[in-house]
C-alpha cells in the first residue's frame, strides 16, 4: 500500500516537472531572442546596417557582438531558431524561436514579441 502510494505521488510529481521544464526553456528561448536583439543593435551602431544572412542555414555568430549565437535548448528539429533572409533589405532582421507551449517569439529591428500567427516575415515579424 505505501509502496503504492509513493509511485502515485512519483507520477505527480513527475508530470509537474514536465510543465516547469517546457516554461524553462520558453524562457530560454525568449532570452535569447533578447540578447540578439541587443547584438545586432550594437552591429548597427557600428555598420550602419544590420547582420544579414539568408536564413538557409543558422549565423554562428553577429560579428564580434556574440562570438557564438545561441541554438534552442532542446536541439530538436521541433523547436528551432529561424532568421529569416534579410539579405534583400539590411535595414530590418527577425529572428524568431518556435515557443511549447505555442505560438513564436521574435526579435527584429523593431523590438522582441509573441504571436500566435502563422511564421513571421521580415516585414512584420509578429508587430502588433
Amino acid at each position: 500500500m505505501v509502496i503504492a502510494i509513493i509511485g502515485i505521488l512519483s507520477s505527480i510529481v513527475l508530470v509537474s516537472m514536465g510543465s516547469a521544464r517546457r516554461s524553462a526553456r520558453d524562457a530560454t528561448r525568449k532570452a535569447d531572442m533578447r540578447q540578439i536583439i541587443n547584438a545586432q543593435e550594437m552591429y548597427y551602431g557600428e555598420n550602419e546596417t544590420y547582420f544579414t544572412d539568408d536564413g538557409t542555414v543558422w549565423p554562428t555568430a553577429i560579428g564580434t557582438y556574440m562570438s557564438s549565437t545561441p541554438l534552442d535548448p532542446t536541439n530538436s528539429g521541433s523547436y528551432i531558431y529561424v532568421w529569416v533572409d534579410n539579405t534583400p533589405n539590411a535595414e530590418k532582421f527577425c529572428v524568431y524561436a518556435t515557443l511549447e507551449a505555442g505560438g513564436y517569439y521574435t526579435a527584429s529591428n523593431a523590438g522582441h514579441f509573441s504571436c500566435s500567427d502563422a511564421a513571421p516575415i521580415l516585414d512584420d515579424c509578429c508587430l502588433p
